[in-house]
């Protein structure tokens, strides 16, 4: 296809109530919205849609929301816009002159990709090779202010029909929640912790006292580097590591799984550079016996729609973070994703997502961005 125009759409959507991990709060959702006009092979026009994960702040890792725009704008769009024969599949090629920016590089693939698959009239699902029509829904709490608001919220996602509980911890905030999360609803309820990297190997005693509780896994409780030290503490611990910001490609992933530091990885597509590395890092899991889950980064219905695609696969055992659009937003700014019976709907349509509602973009846009391509 060749590029026409790109518009840069960021908003900010504020959320139902804060989200607290151990790297901060958050209380709106920054994020950038890609609208590519195209034409593809016959010339006709095609609209591709695309949303980048990146944070407002750098924190989650070291790309944010304005950075992430600019590189987009001034390095990733002039290279895809002179290229002779663009397409999903060549993005990353095209793009591995730029170091690092793996999340406005995803954004771009994504962009693109729904628009070839809109011009073929071909739905995300059948093009990853998806096997299930639904996917279960699990959902992440995070850090709550007391024990008796987390043990009230936990119980308000259980009667929404949701069926896996990840606790957000941190340090002085962990055993205590797991415990009484586990004493409240049961052994039988599908639990587990994520860390984001909020300890060191130094912490390793009190987190195998989390092994007492019968956890699906715990998530990340290292630094995003320290595949040596994750490989080490899984050996000292019965509950499965599982990796998030370390698996950044399918070589992190090889890496991990190679050192033995991950029995479980999540995979994020913002995060390791596209939906198409995604596949490759849950080929690579699945061949070496490892189980792989889908992570959320707060997405609007646009990245919720597309994930749910992904976590189709049949590599992906265990539930993800694909939870209903009401979960974060009173208003999405496409239609909303919904659970039935602890599920997510793989969408049908062809592309990734459904369009977004032009006037509930509008009413979240706070800046609004059109680049022509000159020829």
């Amino acid at each position: 296809m060749k590029i026409d125009e790109l518009l840069l759409h960021t908003v900010s959507m504020p959320l139902v109530a804060p989200f607290t991990t151990s790297f901060g709060t958050q209380t709106e959702r920054i994020a950038v919205i890609l609208e590519l006009r195209a034409r593809d092979d016959h010339g006709d026009p095609v609209t591709g849609w695309g949303e980048c994960v990146a944070m407002a702040e750098p924190l989650y890792s070291s790309e944010y929301a304005a950075g992430a725009r600019r590189v987009i704008g001034d390095f990733l769009l002039p290279i895809l816009a002179a290229a002779e024969h663009l397409t999903a599949e060549t993005v990353d090629h095209l793009l591995k002159p730029i170091v690092g920016h793996r999340m406005a590089k995803a954004a771009v693939e994504m962009a693109v990709l729904d628009a070839q698959l809109r011009s073929r009239d071909l739905r995300f699902a059948d093009y990853l090779g998806a096997v299930r029509d639904s996917v279960p829904s699990g959902v992440s709490i995070g850090i709550q202010p007391s024990i008796d608001q987390l043990l009230d919220t936990v119980q308000g996602y259980l009667d929404q029909g949701y069926v896996r509980i990840k606790l957000k911890i941190e340090p002085g905030r962990d055993i205590a929640p797991v415990r009484a999360v586990r004493e409240r609803f049961g052994d039988d309820l599908l639990l587990q912790v994520d860390a984001n990297a909020a300890y060191t190997l130094v912490d390793a005693p009190l987190l195998r006292r989390l092994d007492d509780f019968n956890l699906l896994l715990i998530e990340q409780p290292l630094g995003e580097e320290d595949l040596r030290q994750h490989a080490e503490l899984a050996r000292q611990m019965r509950t499965p590591m599982c990796l998030d910001e370390s698996i950044v490609s399918a070589e992190a992933a090889a890496d991990a799984i190679t050192l033995g530091a991950a029995a479980v990885i999540n995979i994020k597509p913002g995060r390791v550079g596209g939906y198409l590395e995604a596949r490759k890092i849950h080929d690579l899991a699945r061949a070496h016996g490892i189980a792989v889950w889908c992570g959320g980064m707060i997405e609007t219905g646009i990245g919720r729609a597309a994930n749910a695609a992904l976590a189709a696969l049949p590599g992906f055992t265990l539930p993800g973070d694909i939870s209903a659009s009401d979960r974060f937003y009173r208003t999405d700014i496409t239609e909303p994703i919904t659970i039935d019976n602890g599920s997510v709907t793989v969408p049908t349509g062809p592309g990734l997502c459904s369009e977004p509602i032009r006037d509930a973009l509008a009413e979240f846009t706070v800046d609004s961005t059109r680049i022509p391509i000159d020829r």
